[in-house]
């Protein structure tokens, strides 16, 4: 039963009360607080919460679930911890967590590897989530989110706010509806962006050696859907982006920060790019490293390119944003008269409309897809041609089986 059906809704108690009312010739007296209004919040408009994923970034996250919500957090869950509580309020087993019907929304601060596991369970036990960054672990994790949440109506929101700004501007609005309108090929648009991905510091170091598994922690329930491997420390905590089997690097750690706002201007939030390049030194087959840039290039010509700025020479292209004359005058005409695009919801709204939030499940698959493109094409060391539409590499298992690993058992997806 979903969320609106299970709780009371002020607007359809006052109906029927005053429906009652009238055919009784009475009135009800009701607690200020059923009713709301300043200083009172109505049972209707408060949320069970819950956090998942407590290390870290998880307090933060809980608090950006909880902007604009009536949020009240019933339960907290980590993963990697065994022994220290498996109860009303504290579980290491996120599928307790599931289970309870006083639970609305989950927010998700575990290591990558598990967003998309914990998102779909969510999902599927009509909750609506808000999840750290990066959305998921691999292309085929992101697209089982999107659809699980297009399935069940929920709401889904990455925790990077970006896109919000980029929205309000007046001429990233006319880039938004220049890209939305269809840029011609031959304009040959480019974005270049530059820095800001943390990749020397999430570069791995191959030196760490095997350890005894701490005690208090359930390594088998850490590694979860990943493959299994001897217990490294470097392998819990921040460090856990070094390594393929959880993150991707300072890219994955940083990347939806940086281009789900470029997704917006640049309309990308239904596509992929067609061709992707990298630059960067053999990788590691478990830890990723340094590399200087990346071109991910769209069926409309129009161009993206990141820039490390740690490591090698810079590409020296330059940022060409698209512009009202590179199209023919019928076109410039159509993106006059295109209305601007709606306002954003943010994860708050949606949850009370019942909406989509701005960075719903497709725009924030296509986002994560760019990380996961650039890291594969560094892995693989070879330019790669990729169908946004089947969204599977042309040509090439190697680089379909990065896109496309499979879980480890009993997990799936």
């Amino acid at each position: 039963m979903s969320s609106s059906k299970r709780k009371l809704n002020r607007r359809g108690f006052l109906k029927g009360a005053a429906a009652a009312a009238g055919a009784v010739a009475t009135f009800t007296i009701v607690p200020r607080h059923v009713l709301g209004g300043p200083g009172q919040v109505a049972p209707s408009d408060t949320f069970g919460g819950a956090l998942i994923g407590c290390g870290g970034r998880g307090g933060g996250t809980f608090n950006e679930l909880s902007k604009g919500l009536n949020v009240v957090k019933l339960a907290d869950c980590d993963v990697k911890f065994k022994g220290r509580a498996d109860n009303k309020k504290i579980y290491t087993d996120f599928r307790r967590v599931m289970e309870r019907k006083d639970i609305d929304l989950i927010a998700i601060a575990t290591p990558p590897h598990w967003h998309a596991l914990i998102a779909i369970a969510a999902a599927e036990a009509g909750k609506d989530v808000l999840a750290e960054k990066p959305m998921t672990r691999t292309i085929a994790e992101g697209r089982a989110i999107v659809n699980a949440f297009n399935r069940y109506k929920r709401v889904y929101q990455i925790g990077t706010f970006g896109r919000f700004g980029m929205s309000r501007g007046a001429g990233n609005i006319l880039t938004h509806k220049i890209m939305a309108n269809g840029l011609p090929k031959s304009a040959e648009a480019c974005y270049v962006r530059r820095g800001g991905f943390k990749v020397k510091q999430w570069s791995g170091k191959a030196t760490v050696a095997p350890a005894p598994v701490p005690a208090n922690l359930d390594w088998d329930m850490y590694v979860g859907p990943s493959p299994m491997k001897p217990y490294v420390p470097t392998r819990c905590g921040g460090t856990h982006r070094w390594y393929w089997d959880y993150d991707g690097g300072g890219l994955g750690d940083m990347g939806q920060h940086a281009l789900d706002p470029i997704n917006w201007l640049f309309a990308k939030d239904y596509t992929s790019p067609v061709e992707i390049e990298a630059y960067a030194p053999p990788a590691h087959p478990e830890l990723a490293a340094m590399w200087g840039w990346s071109k991910l290039k769209y069926a409309d010509g129009f161009t993206l390119v990141l820039e490390s700025g740690e490591w090698g020479e810079p590409t020296g292209m330059k940022s060409r944003p698209p512009k009202l004359d590179d199209l023919s005058e019928a076109d410039q005409k159509k993106v006059k008269a295109m209305p601007d695009p709606d306002p954003l919801l943010t994860f708050a709204e949606a949850v009370k409309a019942r909406g989509q939030a701005g960075g719903h499940p497709e725009a924030a698959h296509r986002t994560a897809c760019l990380m996961h493109l650039t890291n594969i094409a560094i892995r693989t060391g070879r330019k790669l041609h990729y169908d946004p539409v089947k969204e599977q590499f042309i040509g090439d298992e190697e680089a379909n089986r990065l896109a496309y690993q499979p879980m480890r058992a009993p997990w799936h997806l």
